[in-house]
């Protein structure tokens, strides 16, 4: 039995962390507003372990003026990729639909680049810091958040 209780604490050290969890947070907030199921690309995921990687220094949420969509978040912890998610459609309450925007004072965007329904490709990566903290990068392929349009 000690061999089972190990793997079982290997694969929590993993859970939560896999593209098939991020595709999981991502596509749930997406089915809440009818939006079509965004798929992993190793390309885009690339993208987002390369630009983590070079923020393990730091852990500062500057974003990579790359070419995709993207959200970042850190955390102390346990932080995992699923609660980065989460935390961004956490804004979900701040999007205004009717008036396509915020509510003043708050944010909204990064719940609105998740359920973005010309987003159709993602690759997320995780990394620690030499601070502890841990650090999440999503992109999007193609990016969202186009001033003028809606996410759905």
């Amino acid at each position: 039995m000690a061999k089972d209780t190990g793997l079982a604490l290997s694969s929590l050290s993993n859970a939560q962390n896999s593209p098939q969890d991020y595709l999981d947070a991502h596509n749930a907030a997406r089915a809440q507003v009818g939006v079509a199921n965004i798929v992993w690309d190793d390309t885009v995921a690339a993208y987002a372990q390369n630009y983590a990687n070079s923020r393990i220094s730091d852990c500062n949420l500057v974003h990579s003026g790359g070419p995709y969509g993207e959200n970042l978040a850190k955390g102390s912890g346990t932080f995992t990729g699923t609660a980065a998610v989460n935390l961004w459609v956490g804004e979900k309450p701040n999007y205004n639909y009717t008036s396509n925007s915020c509510l003043p004072g708050t944010q909204c965007l990064h719940y609105t680049q998740v359920v973005w329904k010309n987003s159709v490709r993602l690759g997320c990566a995780r990394v620690q810091c030499t601070t502890g903290w841990w650090f999440v990068s999503c992109n999007y392929d193609p990016p969202g958040n186009y001033v003028g349009q809606r996410p759905y």
